[in-house]
């Protein structure tokens, strides 16, 4: 008995099934005669497009001839149901950590420690805790924690970033219990070391001139000018810009240090114009119901000033943060007066600009003009 083997390919971005045969004109003539068969001139191959009917009618279509039909591929690949992994299922807290927990927030608070820190901390302890109650554990240890790590964070697929909040509020967690978080060596996986994304001087132009609301114009091109992080420029009251100094303030920053940073001529005209048409009394992004402008409204004006750019770089506001510090030291301002500015404690974290500047990279020789 002859045979003929069905395997699966791709066709112009579509999924289809190829039927495989030893040269012979008979069996082509019987399968063109199939509706919905394909052939490719320049191979000589014939196809169908894959699904479940069609391998059904390829298959019937060659047994009238008496043929073998091997579809094992076929079958192996398309049609086996997934395997879905099983989710892990917390159960809920009970009324003891519940109140345990309002203790740890506090405790935490009295550590002055900022508000997003402590809901962060509260948060990822929170779904420890109740690991920890699905497991019927009465005391912590190091093997719990490693299990609570594979578990919820490894298994789940969670960025290391999250995995090092987890640990770092189980360290506060275990402090606040007076437990002995020494003999418990968590450690914190090392992050990885990617260089940020960074717009080019046309590009921000872009993003702004495509900003057309003025609130939102006045916003972006805060963040951009003044190197600000999302929080920062959402918390500035109107008193902090110096328009004589042209300098702006930023209060109790991250690790609740205050500095100055720039305060760009051509922006303050725009700021003039955005001050005279909202009015805004204490904060200098008002939200409608709150006090200051959220993030998130934050992060949808970005969104849609990308949108409209047609910029297709992975933008956050943070990279506006990016592009004021590599553009500063591409215009060769000195990397000591950038990390000031930025609020860099360290600079060390400044100097991964330096990898991303066109002006360090323009100046190296490519080995290959040498040729």
């Amino acid at each position: 008995m002859k045979s003929v083997k069905l395997v699966l390919g791709a066709q112009n971005g579509e999924e289809i099934i190829e039927i495989l045969f030893d040269s012979d004109p008979l069996v082509k003539r019987h399968l063109i005669a199939l509706p919905g068969i394909k052939g490719n001139s320049s191979d000589d191959r014939l196809f169908i497009t894959n699904s479940s009917v069609n391998l059904s009618r390829v298959f019937h279509h060659l047994r009238k001839l008496n043929y073998y039909v091997d579809y094992s591929d076929v079958v192996q690949r398309s049609f086996d149901p997934p395997v879905r992994k099983k989710r892990l299922v917390l159960p809920p807290i009970d009324m003891y950590h519940e109140k345990e927990l309002m203790r740890y927030r506090r405790w935490l608070e009295e550590k002055r420690l900022s508000t997003h820190t402590v809901n962060t901390y509260v948060e990822v302890t929170r779904f420890f805790v109740r690991y920890c109650i699905s497991k019927k554990s009465k005391e912590y240890t190091r093997r719990l924690v490693e299990s609570f790590n594979y578990e919820f964070i490894v298994s789940e697929g969670k960025s290391i970033s999250y995995q090092n909040q987890c640990i770092n509020g189980i360290k506060k967690y275990f402090l606040f219990k007076n437990l002995d978080i020494g003999m418990l060596d968590l450690i914190r996986p090392k992050k990885e070391k990617k260089l940020p994304v960074v717009l080019s001087k046309e590009e921000i132009r872009l993003l702004i001139d495509e900003t057309l609301n003025l609130k939102h114009k006045t916003l972006l091109s805060l963040v951009y000018s003044g190197g600000l992080r999302i929080g920062e420029a959402i918390n500035l009251k109107v008193d902090d810009i110096d328009s004589k100094r042209m300098l702006i303030h930023v209060k109790s920053a991250k690790g609740k240090k205050d500095r100055y940073t720039l305060l760009s001529h051509s922006f303050l005209e725009t700021l003039r114009s955005y001050y005279k048409q909202y009015k805004p009394k204490d904060y200098l992004f008002e939200g409608q119901k709150s006090p200051t402008y959220s993030a998130s409204s934050a992060q949808w004006v970005l969104k849609n000033a990308v949108a409209k750019s047609g910029i297709r770089k992975k933008v956050t506001l943070h990279t506006l943060r990016h592009s004021f510090a590599t553009h500063l030291l591409e215009n060769g301002t000195d990397i000591r007066y950038i990390q000031e500015l930025l609020g860099h404690s360290s600079p060390k974290t400044t100097m991964i600009y330096t990898h991303v500047t066109e002006n360090s990279i323009k100046n190296i020789s490519n080995p290959f003009d040498d040729l």
